[in-house]
């Protein structure tokens, strides 16, 4: 049987944690970390648990190679700590999101929505016509 390369998961919940200042190697690359977001899912085939970490790191840290392990349904990417609002409002305002690990294109592990229709708001403030 051929090693599956590409999950997709349904985001169903999600932690964030702050640190201070913690150090930790990924493949030989030394990362700052100073915030976590721990987003943890269904998968959308075949219905087993992943994760995918989302670690933010400070501005003086080097940036890690993403990390993905497909058979073990888990993967780590890596940000600049300024995105982590952006990150965590995606997730308490979006719906659904899915996460994406690449064993492929490590690279392009992601988190995304659906395709929504342009100009579509959690709620519609327009009086009717």
């Amino acid at each position: 049987m051929a090693e599956q390369l590409v999950a997709v998961f349904e985001i169903k919940n999600y932690m964030v944690i702050w640190r201070q200042l913690e150090e930790r190697d990924f493949a030989g690359v030394t990362a700052r970390i100073r915030g976590l977001v721990r987003c943890n899912g269904v998968g959308a085939e075949d219905q087993e648990s992943y994760r995918l970490d989302v670690y933010f790191l400070s501005p003086a840290s080097e940036t890690p190679a993403p990390q993905v392990d497909v058979a073990n349904r888990r993967g780590s990417i890596f940000m600049p700590i300024n995105d982590l609002f952006a990150f965590v409002d995606i997730l308490r305002n979006e719906s659904p999101i899915f996460g994406h690990l690449r064993a492929d294109y490590p690279q392009w592990t992601s988190v995304t929505t659906s395709n929504e229709p342009v100009g579509v708001g959690d709620e519609d403030h327009r009086a009717d016509d």
